[in-house]
């Protein structure tokens, strides 16, 4: 999921392997794979994830499942594509998109953060639903909650690929505590072939509370679980809502 104002899934998308590579996602994907081996049937099963981005987190769960991706930026599927070859990948916005097939779990990851309202997380829900088989699992991992959340939030970050050395700065602000946006600006300090170039970058999210999740989730005909992700690096507290599509 993107916004039109978001460089990183633009012109800036080549910059994603360097600031976030792939193997950073082993751990997080963990806790999801435990939930979907002690959830779904034994086999290869399906799986969509919403918001795939450049594939990263996706790419430590295709050894287990057969995997469709969808993302609304083909610049990030590109990196996608390539990192996971046999994954079928697909343009499509969350809140809109329908394959016209059903898959055993839904998975969103960080990307459902771009739903700014009720009615874009609705939207959202009612596509997963749209392509779940009976009694199928959604997964859901928002990075904050307007219960927990601090403004201004500020994170920082070295990353180099050998060849490409990336400085990102992150800062996030709600700038009405009564709305649910966040906007965040990032600053890029790139240095290549010996040369620095400086780019910035916005992007607008949602804050929701915890039980605006929990209660849009059960209106979306599922039965809700928040299950203790404790990924977040300076130790506030994370949750994977794993919920499973009602009968009827």
């Amino acid at each position: 999921m993107t916004d039109k104002e978001s460089r990183l899934y633009g012109d800036l998308a080549w910059l994603w392997p360097i600031m976030s590579p792939p193997e950073e996602y082993a751990d997080e994907a963990g806790y999801w794979l435990r939930q979907l081996r002690a959830r779904l049937l034994e086999g290869r099963r399906r799986v969509l994830e919403l918001g795939t981005g450049g594939g990263h987190f996706l790419h430590q769960l295709v050894p287990e499942y057969d995997a469709t991706a969808v993302d609304l930026s083909d610049a990030m599927l590109a990196h996608s594509r390539r990192l996971n070859p046999g994954v079928a990948h697909h343009v499509g916005d969350m809140r809109t998109v329908r394959l016209g097939e059903t898959f055993d779990a839904v998975l969103i990851h960080d990307a459902i953060d771009y739903m700014l309202t009720e009615d874009d997380l609705r939207a959202a829900f009612s596509t997963a639903r749209a392509h779940l088989a009976a009694g199928g699992l959604l997964i859901v991992a928002p990075d904050h909650y307007a219960d927990t959340f601090e403004s201004p939030y500020v994170d920082d970050d070295t990353k180099s690929d050998g060849e490409t050395t990336l400085t990102y700065v992150e800062y996030s602000v709600q700038l009405d505590p009564n709305d649910t946006r966040v906007e965040t600006v990032y600053t890029y300090y790139i240095v290549r072939g010996g040369e620095l170039r400086v780019e910035f970058d916005r992007h607008t999210t949602g804050l929701f509370p915890i039980a605006t999740w929990e209660r849009v989730l059960s209106e979306a005909g599922f039965d809700v679980e928040r299950v203790d992700y404790p990924v977040s690096e300076d130790g506030t507290p994370m949750w994977l809502w794993v919920c499973t599509l009602r009968a009827g």
